[in-house]
Formats: structure tokens, sequence, C-alpha cells
């Protein structure tokens, strides 16, 4: 072909290719925009559902919070219960009546964390707001109070263990039982014994009770005949509080005061001097304790490391407005210099 003819044919493939071109962006200009405005539409609505569900756990997890503090960390139980509403703070120092009281038995412990810690074995400091509540009710608090106090009565516990706090979820137990507390476990009903069983432990029972009314009439009648309050200090007068048999150990098997000029019998039962000649003398002559024969000149003094450890012993001082503690073996010398004061 000649070249005019081939510039020809050229041009005409270029109209074609131009003309398509054309038409495919008039076909994509006449497309509907409607997809692009779908997938848009479809985003937004995702992130505002994201929002709405944000501020909803949020506010679940605000109402969670205020129904932990309606809470007690220990026992699960509501403070609405108590008619007084008394709570008291996990974290913090301990409160003046139980300080008064950790003093008297010689404890070091001056935190509620520690006290919880020694008593129902739960560790606070690592407590978090949003699991744990922050305050414990007064009945926990009056379990510990007469756990380091001879209280002879049982204390109530609402749960055989302490609580075990979990975060916030859909099936949360606390949301929803804040108003009476947190429902127990069911526990299973305990094996009864047998009727036999049943019926010798009751005439044991009465056996014993006898046998106590029995000893606590004579011990009243010996009392009468000591007669010795104004003379012998009580153990209530003690500044610390011993265990109940080291009490014992110090103190009159009659008059049950702290022995005062103490003598001991053949059968190693210790007695006031002024108490066991009085009892022999009306009662007859056996230990008031075993009814072992017993005689005045068998009256001996106590080994010397026991009097020393006696002496040792500090007491409050009787006169009004006065704090002092005295030891027991400067307590006639002490009581003579407040008479010589008033004189």
């Amino acid at each position: 072909k000649s070249l005019p003819e081939e510039c020809h044919l050229a041009n005409d493939d270029n109209g074609k290719m131009t003309s398509s071109l054309d038409k495919v962006n008039d076909a994509m200009t006449l497309m509907p925009q409607e997809p692009f405005h779908k997938e848009q539409n479809l985003n937004n609505g995702m992130q505002t559902i994201d929002k709405d569900a944000f501020y909803v756990n949020q506010r679940e997890i605000e109402a969670h919070q205020v129904n932990l503090q309606n809470l007690c960390r220990i026992c699960g139980g509501s403070f609405k219960n108590d008619p007084c509403k008394r709570s008291h703070p996990v974290h913090g120092p301990v409160d003046d009546e139980m300080q008064a009281l950790l003093r008297k038995k010689e404890r070091k412990a001056t935190s509620w964390p520690d006290l919880l810690n020694k008593v129902f074995k739960i560790d606070v400091r690592e407590d978090m707001d949003t699991i744990h509540p922050t305050n414990f009710c007064h009945n926990c608090w009056s379990v510990i109070q007469r756990k380091f106090s001879n209280v002879p009565c049982e204390v109530y516990f609402p749960r055989k263990g302490t609580m075990e706090w979990h975060p916030h979820s859909t099936s949360c137990d606390v949301c929803g039982t804040s108003s009476h507390g947190i429902k127990r476990k069911k526990q299973d009903p305990s094996p009864q014994g047998g009727k036999r069983l049943r019926i010798i432990a009751e005439r044991a029972r009465k056996v014993m009770y006898a046998r106590s009314q029995k000893q606590v009439n004579n011990k009243s009648i010996m009392k009468k005949i000591t007669n010795c309050k104004k003379i012998h200090l009580s153990t209530k007068m003690l500044t610390v509080d011993y265990p109940v048999d080291f009490v014992k150990s110090i103190s009159c098997q009659i008059c049950e005061h702290i022995l005062a000029d103490p003598v001991e019998t053949t059968c190693k039962h210790l007695f006031c001097r002024l108490c066991i000649l009085k009892c022999l003398k009306i009662i007859g002559s056996y230990c008031p304790s075993c009814r072992y024969p017993c005689f005045p000149t068998d009256l001996v003094n106590p080994v010397r490391s026991f009097l020393s450890i006696l002496n040792t012993l500090a007491v409050r001082c009787p006169v009004k407005d006065s704090h002092e503690e005295v030891t027991l073996g400067k307590y006639s010398h002490h009581l003579s210099s407040h008479k010589e004061k008033k004189e």
C-alpha cells in the first residue's frame, strides 16, 4: 500500500479508539453511585453501634461499682440488712476500740489489711475498685473482735469461706443482688447420728450438768466463807489479757482472786493463805479442789521462781483518775504512797 493510504487507515483506527473511550466514560457517568454510598452508610452505622456499646458497658461497670459499695468484702452480705448500716474500710488504720483490744492482747497489728490477713487469710492490698468492695460489714468486725477477746459465745459467720470476686460480666452475681447480698451456696445437710447415740449423748450431758451445778454450789459456799473481795485483788485488774489457763494458775482456787500470800498443799494446789485456813476450819481437813486430806501444818510456800513470776505481774492502780500500772510486788507500797498523799 502507498503511504497516504496507511496514514488514512491509522487515523480511522485512532478515531474508533477515541469514540469507544468516550462511550465508556459516558457509561461510568451514567452508572448510579448507590453501592459506594451504601458502604459509607454501613461504616457510619458500625461506628455508632460501637460507641453505643462502649457507653452501655461503661454504664454497666459504673453500676457494678455502685453495687459493690453496698456489699461486704469478706462475706458478701449487704449493708442494708444492718439496721444501723455500719461498715468499716478495708484499707486504713484500725479503729480505737479494736486498737485498745489489740494493746491488751499485746498484738502489733495496726492496720485492717494485717488483721484481715491474720483472721480471714485474705490479702486486700492488691484489690481493685472495679472488682472488689472497699468496705466490710460490722458482723465480720465482731468476728475479728471475738477472735482476739475471750468471749465464750459462738460467733456467727455467714459463710464457710470468704467471697471470691470476679470482674463484671453478663452473668454477674453482684448486679441485682446488692439489696439483699449475694446468695449463698446450698450446704449439704449434716448426717444425723443414730437414736442410740443421741440417747447416750443426752444422758452424758445431764450428768455433766449436774456435776457442774454441784461444783458451782460448793464454790459459792466457799466464797461466802472466805468473803475476801475487799482484801484480795480481782483477776480483772491485770493489765494484760493472759490466757485462761495462766490466769487460773495465778489465782486462788477458792476465791478466784489473784493469789495473796500463796501456799501450796501436798496435792500441789495453790490457795491464798487466809482462804484455805478459813475453809479448813469450817468445812474440814481436806483440799477444796480434790478433797485430798490436808491439814494447816501441811501448807508450804511455793517455789521461788513461781513467786518471782507472780510479783512481776502488772496490775492497774485502783485509785480513781489514775492510769498507772504497778507490779504486784510493789502494789502495797504504791497504795501506801497514795494514802500518804491524801493525808
